[in-house]
């Protein structure tokens, strides 16, 4: 079966998401994830990429970016990959594949659903079970974007910028935000985009990504969550 084409859109933000094979660890020990988090600085600079939010979990990524060129997507992920898998492989002496083939990635409505992909992003601790509060989480962007610590691999998008008159301003809204429950649907629409590969937005959003693209994109099932305000 032929793999499904990924697509991606100068200055479009998208929500990258890379497995371990079979789900299996891909971080084993601290160290692992400052050495994943150190190729991804490097990767941002070298292909012209800005992170607004992450998560390491221990078997997969999350990543929220913005290319500034679409091409250079790809090439960031196989840039960390490729300086990642052999450090894994010489530290544990072992071989072979570390990850489930290509990462999965969804584009997304910054006007709409950025914020909603953020909190999204930084709940995956929460939701597995591994911490009560994603404050509780290392190996996230959740405390540089709430104001309690600098990530300097962080990048904040405009959207984020302008929740607030200052940057602490924002911050301190998006850490309010976490007051109210992403919802259920918000939660399901969300993975579905980024399982299938679909845009995650609004209608008239996925009908401007085909307009730019030239055709279908398998656009993802209507009732997408609402813009957080």
């Amino acid at each position: 079966m032929p793999r499904k084409p990924r697509f991606f859109i100068d200055r479009v933000p998208v929500h990258v998401v890379h497995r371990g094979h079979c789900r299996e660890p891909v971080f084993f020990e601290d160290q692992d994830y400052a050495a994943y988090m150190y190729r991804l600085k490097a990767g941002c600079s070298r292909y012209g990429i800005a992170i607004h939010s992450y998560c390491l979990m221990t078997n997969h990524v999350h990543i929220l970016l913005t290319p500034e060129k679409a091409e250079n997507v790809s090439g960031f992920m196989q840039y960390v990959g490729r300086h990642y898998v052999p450090y894994i492989n010489y530290k544990y002496g072992r071989s072979g594949t570390l990850w489930e083939g290509r990462f999965k990635a969804s584009l997304v409505d910054s006007a709409n659903y950025l914020l909603s992909v953020m909190r999204y992003i930084e709940l995956n601790p929460v939701r597995a079970g591994m911490v009560l509060s994603p404050s509780e989480y290392r190996w996230s962007s959740f405390k540089h974007n709430t104001g309690q610590r600098v990530i300097s691999t962080i990048t904040e998008h405009d959207i984020f910028v302008d929740l607030g008159s200052s940057l602490a301003k924002s911050k301190e809204w998006y850490l309010g935000s976490f007051n109210d429950v992403l919802s259920e649907e918000a939660i399901k629409n969300i993975t579905a985009a980024w399982v299938t590969g679909t845009p995650i937005g609004s209608e008239t959003f996925k009908e401007k990504i085909e307009q730019v693209l030239g055709r279908s994109v398998g656009l993802a099932r209507k009732g997408a969550p609402k813009k957080i305000v």
